[in-house]
């Protein structure tokens, strides 16, 4: 587990490849592995103790042919009726259709949570002008703020892709737009796989081959998630064409000795950086 998160990490930092691949890849590691290799995996089953499995309870809505297809068109339809009516209006080749492809094919992939597929949407960001570096760590760190969940950035990005590529829509319509299509196409895909997914739960964590995909799929993420924090560490602590941050050094070495040497609640932590960001402004260093 240790070398698949490492080559996680390789996969994405040194040769750029997307987190999708990477998830597939790892997805076919743990699978394959888990039947050549059983004893590099932990026991299946959702007991109290490793290996001590309960029996499946019976799902409270049976499984059904008829319910999957009904879910499916229902899911599909809510999905994709927005995004084919903004692309009949404002053409294929506007941004916010851009961005509901971009970010549907995302929620596809969102396993390990937003700190996990926030690199695959940074790299895609940026390289496409939707936003600057700069700017993808602002949104980290406004989303960071909220109580709601971090994978909200997502809202930020789109909102400042409509902004910066309105095409012939006013500046604010577009980002609004771009925001509410994200925003969209993020969330009901989630929806559509817990309903079509909730019968089977139940025999999906005693399958062994999917315990062990989803296995591997976790170590990987970890390598993923390294790379996000060295990825935004590099652009706040050495930003570009800019000397280095060094009172941005100290505040993340403070953070982290407060989170983990002394067990700081995290709103704290947020509340306390923030102030002394605020400081650092009012009395430049």
């Amino acid at each position: 587990m240790w070398l698949l998160a490492g080559a996680a990490f390789l996969s994405m930092s040194a040769f750029h490849l997307p987190f999708p691949l990477i998830i597939l890849a790892a997805a076919a590691f743990g699978w394959i592995g888990g039947m050549a290799a059983p004893h590099l995996f932990p026991p299946v089953g959702h007991g109290s103790e490793a290996g001590d499995a309960q029996p499946s309870r019976r799902a409270a809505v049976p499984p059904s042919w008829k319910r999957t297809g009904a879910l499916c068109v229902i899911g599909l339809a809510l999905w994709w009726a927005p995004v084919a009516v903004l692309a009949s209006w404002l053409g294929s080749g506007h941004v916010i259709i851009g961005e509901a492809l971009f970010f549907s094919k995302a929620a596809m992939v969102t396993f390990g949570g937003a700190y996990a597929v926030l690199p695959y949407v940074a790299q895609h960001a940026v390289e496409g002008g939707w936003l600057t570096a700069g700017e993808m760590v602002d949104g980290l760190a406004l989303a960071e703020t909220t109580p709601g969940p971090l994978i909200m950035v997502l809202q930020f990005v789109g909102f400042l892709g409509g902004w910066n590529e309105p095409g012939t829509l006013p500046r604010l319509a577009a980002a609004t737009l771009g925001a509410l299509v994200t925003t969209w196409v993020t969330f009901v895909p989630c929806f559509l796989w817990i309903f079509l997914g909730a019968p089977y739960i139940d025999r999906m964590q005693d399958n062994r081959q999917l315990s062990t995909a989803l296995f591997a799929i976790t170590a990987a993420v970890v390598g993923v998630i390294l790379n996000l924090a060295l990825c935004f560490g590099h652009h706040v602590l050495l930003p570009a064409n800019q000397p280095g941050n060094w009172v941005g050094a100290a505040i993340a070495v403070a953070a982290f000795i407060a989170i983990v040497r002394w067990k700081w609640n995290i709103l704290t932590v947020i509340v306390a950086c923030a102030g002394t960001g605020l400081l650092r402004m009012l009395l430049p260093l």
